[in-house]
């Protein structure tokens, strides 16, 4: 018989409250560990199915976490509260904090941005900068008649979410997932349901299963964190086809990365609609009529597309552009009146100004070259590895802990994968951004030595 009595019910759902009362009580802590399914269901007299359903909705709601042979464990971060994160000691090769390579950001010390003040009742963003921005968008298929700036991606994405949903509400997210997000519903009441990604992005029998209790979905078109995932033709037309019969659905794009992500965007929110001209063209009209057909946007009627300048301008400059529905826009930019007012304008006139820079199509060269070395060591030494673009390489192993620790003994920082994962297997999280190609096949060789290859296991749901 275990020796707690904090555990208490005979149903799945009032066992789950009891573990969340018992965390909210100070009886649990982020990284204890919970009873096996056997023997909670011993000790509570119930069925094992009720024990492992109370689990799987402590595991969508974020609060637990499976680790393999460590078994069940309270979720590293619980909601609203800062985690805790070691620094990698000194002589350490740090592929742990997804930074972008200070090398390859532009040098602010030689850009001197205009300082003219402004005042109250000017306008909230800059014209330039929204014109560069709004350019970028439609390149990609993206409406952009209304753009909103605002301070990161994650500022974005909480004043999206705080405009449309309420405590308590389901959101369809990406498992595993960038941690941020998974920490932002935490904090805002939200429930995480999780929805698994392979290297083509999220699946669609996942989607569809989660859009049966979601109305919202958090996705991330490329150099998905930590996977690496971006989406193919093929997938995107395929989730594109499933969500267009669910249009209550708000769908939120996290484009974190931006131009220097090393994949082209694939849109949900909006797909190309070819068009023929009523009438034939006539000689005097446009060689664009000529072609035979017009092309438009059709748009879903909530959507919202967030992109960052933060890895390839640099994290201190706090600027994000938000397209949206017009609703979305209106909400947004009329609470940011209410808060913060604007994002500054010396931060938005000095985006603009190096947004012409070819620093970033340097950087996203160089990283992926930096990330496909490294996926062909991982390859040529039988280790399964995944990033398709990005920062990041996710590689599942058996023991994250052990696995992290090891690497360590042998000069490497990495990062576990617990915190970016609801139900999908245990892997390590390496950002690539300063990994050299020479070091990469030494990293590998030290991986092989660690871990025991295991071939064709992907990043995937258990079944």
């Amino acid at each position: 018989m275990l020796e707690q009595n904090y555990l208490s019910g005979t149903t799945a759902v009032n066992i789950a409250g009891s573990v969340e009362s018992a965390l909210a009580g100070g009886k649990l802590a982020a990284g204890d560990a919970l009873p096996t399914v056997r023997a909670l269901s011993q000790h509570l007299r119930v069925s094992g199915a009720t024990v492992a359903a109370a689990f799987r909705i402590l595991q969508e709601r974020g609060v637990i976490v499976s680790d393999g042979r460590r078994g069940t464990r309270v979720r590293p971060a619980p909601p609203l509260v800062l985690p805790f994160e070691h620094a990698v000691p000194e002589g350490v090769y740090n592929l742990v904090d997804g930074n972008p390579d200070v090398r390859l950001l532009p040098d602010l010390r030689k850009r001197r941005s205009p300082l003219a003040q402004r005042l109250y009742g000017d306008e909230l963003n800059d014209p330039a900068l929204l014109a560069l921005a709004r350019e970028q968008f439609r390149d990609d298929n993206i409406p952009a008649d209304h753009v909103a700036i605002v301070s990161g991606a994650l500022d974005g994405l909480e004043r999206v979410l705080r405009e449309h949903l309420r405590s308590g509400d389901r959101v369809a997210v990406e498992d595993p997932g960038f941690t941020g997000v998974l920490d932002l519903l935490h904090a805002l009441a939200l429930i995480a349901v999780p929805v698994t990604v392979d290297d083509e992005g999220l699946l669609p029998s996942e989607l569809k299963r989660a859009l049966r209790s979601c109305k919202t979905l958090i996705a991330t078109p490329r150099a998905q964190n930590p996977t690496g995932a971006a989406f193919s033709a093929r997938r995107a037309r395929e989730l594109r086809a499933l969500l267009a019969a669910r249009p209550d659905v708000l769908v939120i794009e996290d484009d974190h990365a931006g131009v220097i992500a090393g994949a082209e965007y694939r849109t949900l929110v909006a797909e190309p609609v070819e068009r023929r001209p009523l009438r034939p063209p006539t000689s005097r009209e446009k060689p664009a009529a000529e072609s035979g057909r017009r092309s438009t946007l059709r748009a879903r009627e909530k959507w919202a597309v967030v992109r960052s300048v933060s890895k390839s301008f640099g994290p201190d400059l706090r600027v994000a552009f938000l397209a949206s529905d017009a609703q979305t826009h209106a909400r947004v930019e009329g609470r940011q009146t209410l808060g913060i007012r604007w994002v500054s304008h010396i931060l938005q006139r000095t985006v603009a100004m190096i947004w012409r820079d070819r620093a970033p199509l340097r950087a996203q060269r160089v990283y992926a070259e930096r990330r496909n070395a490294l996926l062909r060591e991982l390859s040529a030494r039988g280790i399964d590895a995944h990033g398709v673009s990005g920062l990041n390489v996710w590689i599942p192993v058996a023991e994250e802990i052990a696995t992290v620790q090891e690497l360590a003994k042998k000069g490497w920082g990495v990062k576990a994968g617990e915190r970016y994962r609801i139900a999908t297997p245990p892997a390590i999280r390496v950002t690539i951004s300063t990994l050299e190609p020479r070091d990469a096949a030494l990293f590998a060789r030290d991986l092989a030595e660690i871990v025991r290859p295991q071939a064709g296991r992907a990043f995937t749901r258990p079944t």
